[in-house]
């Protein structure tokens, strides 16, 4: 019966979001339900921040909480600490109920709009659902009135949203150092203010416990290991100077290589 209640979510918001898109709106439904969920994620992922009928809105939420528990919600207290109030954890960051996790963003601050990207910003707004990408719109243009029409977010400044659909209660959005050659020690400070300030707003806004991707690898072309060594240092003094402010910190990988630099460093 629940799968069934899903497919028929599922086939709704397709047709919903079709029709919303207005350019796809005549785009053939494809029959196989991953070939469905993929066009509705991608119909998500290009649809720019604007009004929902609240109608769709709530099917969308009962879809991705169910999709949510489907994948799997991983607690905290379920991840051991290698060292106090400090995890490595592998998979996948939309999983987690921590009290925060932070997305890897980009200046303009909206997501990913490449459909199906796998980048963390396009999972992370695919999950939450569309009213992440339209809180974030509403708070840029609120700074766009208070700093000028061309604002862009400033690298290692953290923005503040609800979660939605994902188990974790809020998502930090931050945008990490982009390394265009060789790397600097402006890129080095810059990244170590990403973890600091992240913290910061951490602490600022009782959230106790958090999950940081690693920011500014990938296609931010941050070395992996510098970047992991920086991490480590920052939450390490940071957590030295605000003494139980935080119960639990978790470093998120996706990659083997990663992981293995992490547990390395915290061993």
């Amino acid at each position: 019966m629940a799968d069934q209640i899903q497919d028929e979510r599922l086939n709704y918001l397709v047709e919903e979001f079709k029709a919303d898109s207005g350019e796809y709106k005549n785009l053939r439904t494809p029959d196989d339900p991953a070939e469905k969920r993929r066009l509705l994620r991608s119909l998500m992922n290009i649809r720019m921040p604007r009004r929902m009928a609240d109608d769709v809105l709530a099917v969308q939420n009962a879809y991705l909480k169910e999709r949510a528990g489907e994948k799997g919600i991983v607690a905290v207290s379920d991840i051991p600490e290698i060292r106090s109030g400090l995890s490595v954890w592998q998979g996948d960051i939309t999983r987690l109920n921590a009290d925060a996790i932070v997305n890897a963003a980009n200046s303009q601050m909206l997501g990913c709009f490449v459909p199906m990207h796998t980048c963390i910003d396009n999972c992370i707004h695919t999950y939450a659902g569309i009213q992440l990408r339209a809180e974030c719109a509403q708070k840029m243009n609120q700074l766009r009135i208070r700093y000028g029409s061309d604002y862009e977010q400033p690298t290692a400044v953290p923005m503040l949203t609800n979660a939605y659909n994902l188990p974790a209660k809020k998502v930090i959005h931050i945008v990490g150092p982009i390394v265009e050659g060789q790397l600097t020690s402006d890129h080095e400070r810059q990244l170590a203010d990403c973890y600091r300030n992240t913290l910061d707003m951490c602490a600022e806004n009782q959230l106790k416990s958090v999950a940081f991707c690693c920011i500014s690898t990938g296609v931010f072309h941050f070395p992996n290991r510098r970047a992991a060594e920086i991490a480590v240092h920052e939450v390490t003094q940071w957590i030295q100077e605000h003494p139980g402010r935080m119960d639990r910190i978790i470093f998120n990988v996706f990659k083997d290589e990663d992981r293995e630099i992490y547990e390395t460093l915290l061993s």
